[in-house]
């Protein structure tokens, strides 16, 4: 009966206790909110002429894959795994059934990337999965906002406005420095042409007399407009006509050659890839490369 009379007083102890470690409604409610994402959540990716249906964790592994060199600095991945998923999501809000494509983001197979790194591929794979893992469903917002977390290779020292390239402002998307990336091997490349094939993608009639004239660059010294004899283009036009790697360009003719000398890889809107590993290297962390590139976002979790 001691015993009995013993369980009876500590029971009701322990049931008071267990109460009162329980969160209280209204944290309760916060803890709801703060994981209202999908932890396994599946998305479509057009891959192959096909359909294909994987975990979002391996659609960022296979973007990274695509996008970066799996030898970057980990800092660095992980700010790309950021950039990767936000785009994701954004692009899924604002389109009906959107279906991730290759146009958008860049993506490749566990056999692709077997291929690509080798007897390596069990070493990068890991790393990139850790990026992704380690960055947990973060996204960039602004204002409450998803943004288009834009992203490109290499700037010629700066990041290009929005509005420049792609007729939006975007007040995350702006110029910002990033010289660092004037040390990366092919920073500056040439391009030889003749000038027949010049004036043929260009679309240009009277190829008699060819005169460069009234070349006006923006505020990150890439060509916002330019005019060869009666032709009109925009630096972003120029570039695609010629296939060139950025908008920053010279244009040297002599003797029926053309030589073209570009400056970074890429739109230059958003984070600079090798910016942004450059800086990892400095030792800047994930969050702070992000916050660098995108002007006033804020690093939180998807909220569905």
């Amino acid at each position: 009966m001691k015993i009995l009379k013993k369980y009876i007083i500590i029971i009701p102890i322990l049931i008071i206790l267990f109460l009162l470690t329980l969160p209280k409604e209204s944290e309760s409610n916060n803890i709801l909110k703060e994981n209202m994402y999908d932890e396994n959540k599946i998305v479509s990716v057009s891959y192959n002429s096909s359909i294909s249906q994987m975990s979002m964790d391996d659609y960022l592994i296979g973007v990274l894959a695509c996008e970066m060199p799996a030898s970057f600095n980990k800092e660095a991945l992980k700010a790309g795994a950021v950039a990767a998923r936000t785009f994701y999501y954004y692009k899924e809000l604002t389109l009906v059934n959107y279906i991730a494509v290759s146009s958008d983001q860049c993506y490749i197979s566990i056999e692709e990337m077997h291929d690509k790194w080798g007897e390596k591929f069990q070493y990068y794979y890991n790393i990139l999965k850790d990026a992704v893992k380690e960055t947990n469903e973060e996204v960039l917002y602004y204002e409450e906002n998803i943004i288009k977390s834009f992203y490109f290779s290499l700037s010629n020292g700066k990041t290009e406005n929005s509005s420049s390239v792609f007729g939006e402002e975007l007040p995350y998307l702006i110029t910002v420095d990033s010289s660092w990336d004037k040390n990366i091997n092919n920073f500056e490349v040439k391009v030889t042409m003749s000038l027949e094939e010049f004036v043929n993608k260009l679309e240009i009639v009277n190829t008699k007399n060819i005169e460069i004239k009234n070349i006006i660059r923006d505020s990150s010294d890439r060509v916002d407009k330019l005019q060869i004899n009666d032709n009109h283009y925009t630096g972003v036009e120029f570039r695609k006509l010629l296939g060139l790697r950025s908008t920053d360009f010279d244009i040297i003719i002599s003797n029926n050659i053309v030589t073209l000398i570009t400056r970074g890889y890429g739109h230059g809107v958003g984070m600079s890839q090798y910016g942004a590993n450059e800086m990892a290297k400095m030792g800047y962390t994930y969050e702070e490369i992000l916050k660098y590139y995108y002007t006033g976002v804020e690093l939180k979790k998807y909220c569905v």
